[in-house]
């Protein structure tokens, strides 16, 4: 019986002895000892009642054993189903009773507020912890070490990752086998991992950046992973030494840069930094080259397509920009109101075809249609351009365009100036509603540390790049940007603190 995704990411390494996973403390874990304990917990899912193509909703905090959750998963051919911790039962009662999932994990300082929440939908509840304590693991001691492998193909579901649901209910993303493999091996040969890397991991593996991509390129390569809970810099510093790659998100590399520890020397023995779920700033592209010797390579991607494109491993990595198409995939920017083509330097939706992207949203037939063309291009919801180099430059979301007087505003552009003024570390663009307008630009700064940003110099600078209906009519200084937890601002809570500022 063949299981693709267990069989290319687990099942070959039955009876190596080879370390798999480095953790914090310095205990290490073999292959071998974690397939047991991936076992043990697929024998544990069967007793629960799971079939494959049953869902598994895990709200549990990043361990080996809750990567063991996603390895027994793949065994079984359940759907497995992350959760973000940061959740609230509410918000967890919705993604449970809409996937219909059969078993759901979490931590045991949860468990009574999640159980009744669980009878309501049906599902079975076992606790799970971030030190591999709880009912799910001690359960699971006692059984086998061995599972025979439930059979599957490419097309079945493997994970449904749901979406922000930031202009409405999440969505829930149905990925399937081929999706996961097909990106893996793309971004692993782009990317030259090989058995030799020693793969940082400090991201949180209820995404796909830390999961998908993350964890599956050292899984399809044989590599090692430094296993480390959460991202914290002393950690991250400590570590360093002994990997050769890591992926993060801009805000890793910015408190790493903030920290005099962080050095060329430190960073020798690494081959490769990878930077995505957010946009880099350029500034920070510099600054890291220049503290360092290397060159952060930036790529796009999303929950229902994986990675899209990359900047190039060899050749420039261009600040700014997320790079290219990657091999099998397609990429195009086109006319929301047509679907037609854009021409090259026209901005315009960004749209993705290729055997990355998902197959559908669970239950929600009429957004599928919506967003996934019958041609198989994926309406993505971001801006884009392609540059006289064919360099993809991400503008913003489509929900983010600023329509002011009938001018179409596109936040980036405002945004790239701000960034650049005295006293500036970040800023986000923001449309509110005006009387006149219908939208006006309202500019919403961080300031660096350094000095406190002139508001009026700023105006003054920024108005001779930019025509008088992209200027921001106001502008506001915060102590941080409001971001989730993989780092992208959101721009929905700014436009709700600052939504009512030229109301009557």
């Amino acid at each position: 019986m063949a299981n693709p995704l267990y069989d290319r990411l687990f099942g070959r390494y039955a009876g190596k002895t080879s370390v798999f996973l480095q953790l914090p403390e310095g205990e290490t874990i073999s292959h071998t000892a974690f397939l047991e304990m991936a076992a043990r917990y697929a024998h544990m899912l069967r007793e629960l009642g799971v079939t494959a193509g049953d869902r598994v909703a895990a709200q549990i905090a990043k361990s080996p054993q809750a990567l063991a959750v996603y390895a027994a998963c793949a065994q079984t051919g359940a759907v497995f189903l992350p959760l973000n911790t940061a959740y609230t039962v509410d918000e967890v009662a919705y993604f449970v009773d809409n996937s219909g999932a059969r078993v759901v994990l979490c931590d045991a300082r949860n468990e009574a507020g999640m159980t009744p929440m669980a009878q309501a939908c049906g599902a079975a509840l076992e606790t799970l912890n971030g030190d591999g304590s709880g009912s799910f693991a001690d359960k699971a001691a006692a059984m086998p070490t061995t599972f025979e492998t439930v059979s599957r193909d490419e097309d079945d579901l493997a994970a449904f990752l749901y979406t922000s649901g930031t202009t409405g209910r999440s969505k829930g993303a149905m990925l399937t086998q081929g999706n996961l493999l097909s990106n893996s091996q793309t971004l692993a040969e782009q990317w030259r991992f090989t058995s030799d890397d020693v793969l940082l991991h400090a991201l949180p593996i209820f995404h796909t950046h830390g999961l998908f991509v993350a964890t599956n390129i050292t899984l399809l390569t044989g590599g090692q992973m430094i296993f480390l809970p959460k991202f914290d810099v002393d950690l991250i510093i400590s570590h360093l030494p002994g990997a050769t790659a890591m992926m993060g998100v801009p805000t890793f590399y910015t408190r790493l840069l903030g920290d005099a520890r962080f050095t060329k020397d430190l960073t020798k023995d690494m081959r490769l930094f990878v930077s995505g779920s957010a946009p880099l700033l350029a500034e920070t592209h510099v600054q890291f080259e220049e503290r360092t010797g290397h060159r952060i390579l930036e790529r796009y991607g999303m929950t229902e397509t994986n990675m899209n494109t990359t900047n190039p491993y060899d050749g420039e990595r261009r600040a700014g920009t997320v790079g290219f198409a990657l091999p099998g995939v397609e990429v195009k920017i086109t006319n929301a109101a047509s679907g037609e083509t854009l021409s090259q330097g026209e901005i315009g939706d960004i749209e993705v075809r290729g055997p990355n992207v998902f197959k559908g949203y669970w239950q929600m037939p009429e957004k599928t249609a919506e967003e996934l063309r019958a041609d198989g291009f994926f309406i993505t919801g971001d801006l884009g351009r392609f540059d006289d180099d064919g360099y993809l430059h991400i503008v913003g979301r489509n929900k983010d365009l600023i329509i002011s007087g009938g001018y179409n505003i596109y936040p980036k552009e405002v945004e790239l100036l701000l960034d650049l003024e005295d006293g500036v570390l970040e800023s986000a663009v923001i449309g509110v509603p005006h009387p006149d307008f219908g939208e006006t630009v309202v500019g919403i700064l961080v300031a660096d540390g350094n000095r406190t940003p002139d508001i009026a110099g700023i105006q003054a600078s920024i108005g001779k790049s930019l025509a008088r209906f992209k200027q921001p009519q106001k502008l506001i200084v915060v102590d941080e940007l409001p971001r989730n937890t993989m780092g992208k601002v959101q721009k929905n809570v700014l436009r709700k603190e600052f939504g009512a500022l030229f109301q009557d």
